[in-house]
């Protein structure tokens, strides 16, 4: 029922940036925070940057002064605006969030299907 949609990903020149987001729908009675992992060929998925509800924010640090996430309570959506992007950052990008629903008492992680970042000349 709920649902998380990222958009934004593409192929991008190094040097270049692109922005992501994600908007959460359905039955959401609160989310404490929203995130971005992302996971390249042959690699784990990573942390990349979080926000938390109180609008604290962490990053991974080789994407730190290079990154910003932000978040729009009101449009229950996340977004990651990334800059300097260089061919490391080529991966599969996904949204998290631990979302509250009606007849759960602590919540749970929900994750968006991933959209594809491409850094290459």
């Amino acid at each position: 029922q709920v649902q998380l949609v990222e958009s934004g990903g593409g192929l991008v020149q190094p040097g270049g940036s692109l922005r992501l987001s994600c908007a959460v729908s359905g039955s959401i009675i609160r989310i404490n925070y929203m995130g971005w992992y992302r996971q390249a060929p042959g690699k784990q998925r990573e942390f990349v940057a979080i926000v938390t509800s109180d609008g604290t924010r962490n990053y991974r640090d080789s994407v730190k002064g290079r990154f910003t996430i932000s978040s729009d309570s009101a449009r229950d959506t996340v977004y990651l605006q990334m800059n300097s992007l260089k061919p490391e950052d080529t991966a599969v990008y996904y949204c998290n969030a631990h979302i509250v629903t009606p007849g759960v008492e602590y919540g749970y992680d929900d994750w968006g299907q991933g959209t594809q970042v491409t850094v290459s000349s």
